[in-house]
């Protein structure tokens, strides 16, 4: 599932194609997951100006002059393809042909993709932007292991299970601790590795893959290792299941309960 860094690369480069542009079709080709129906969607937004293209959360907001919003939840699976003429991509859950003949496909083999006309505004804070004193005070009123409080989007928003696994071992804490049971430096520790985390794997993207609009390999990352067994550093990898998540950690990490 793209998280931050890859949404973050993704956001530049398709404003950089695309703002500016007219949409001159959308084309929703799988509709299960719509709440309106395709023709709303057309009338809203075919023969706009895009005027920007944002991140909110694990979503991208196509921002059109109309002042309507498409967003996109790529879920699981789902991705971006550039394409001219016609398109040939498998599993092609809705097209967008702007005015320049660019078009872009979105797919899904799963059709998990979310498409939402003018979604609602977002309730918690990203994860790059958590405010002063905001997590300590959120941990504090749960008990649930602190996989699960980062990873649900009900606290933070913006990363999942993989960047999750990533930042505890950056902060050294184990993704079983409680989250009221985490001390106030261990929680500042947290904050700093949530930032750490994340803008190290966007600057990796960005210098490996600049162009790209689809999620790329992720053998960068220390812990999140599903094939590999030890980390890049050498640690033996645990791997468990946490609210049915697959997480990966090492002994290394501290257990706060």
């Amino acid at each position: 599932m793209p998280e931050i860094p890859d949404l973050n690369i993704f956001r530049n480069n398709l404003a950089k194609q695309l703002v500016g542009q007219k949409l001159a079709r959308i084309d929703l080709l799988v509709t299960r997951r719509l709440k309106d129906e395709e023709n709303v969607f057309q009338d809203a937004l075919q023969g706009q100006i895009l005027a920007g293209i944002e991140r909110v959360g694990k979503e991208l907001h196509f921002s059109f002059e109309n002042q309507h919003v498409l967003g996109l939840h790529l879920m699981l699976h789902g991705s971006m393809h550039w394409y001219t003429g016609n398109n040939e991509n498998k599993f092609t859950i809705a097209e967008l042909m702007f005015g320049d003949g660019t078009g872009l496909a979105i797919t899904d083999w799963q059709k998990a993709v979310i498409l939402t006309l003018d979604p609602r505004p977002v309730k918690v804070p990203d994860a790059l932007i958590i405010p002063p004193a905001y997590l300590s005070a959120a941990l504090s009123k749960s008990q649930k292991p602190i996989k699960t409080v980062l990873t649900d989007g009900k606290t933070v928003g913006g990363i999942g299970n993989a960047y999750v696994d990533e930042i505890l071992y950056e902060a050294k804490i184990s993704p079983l601790s409680k989250s009221d049971k985490i001390p106030h430096d261990r929680i500042v520790r947290l904050e700093s590795a949530i930032v750490t985390v994340l803008n190290n794997a966007e600057a990796h993207i960005q210098q490996n893959f600049p162009d790209t609009i689809s999620e790329k390999e992720r053998d960068f990352l220390q812990v999140h290792r599903p094939k590999q067994s030890v980390t890049l550093s050498g640690e033996d990898i645990l791997k468990i299941e946490i609210d049915k998540r697959k997480t990966y950690f090492t002994k290394s990490q501290e257990l706060f309960d």
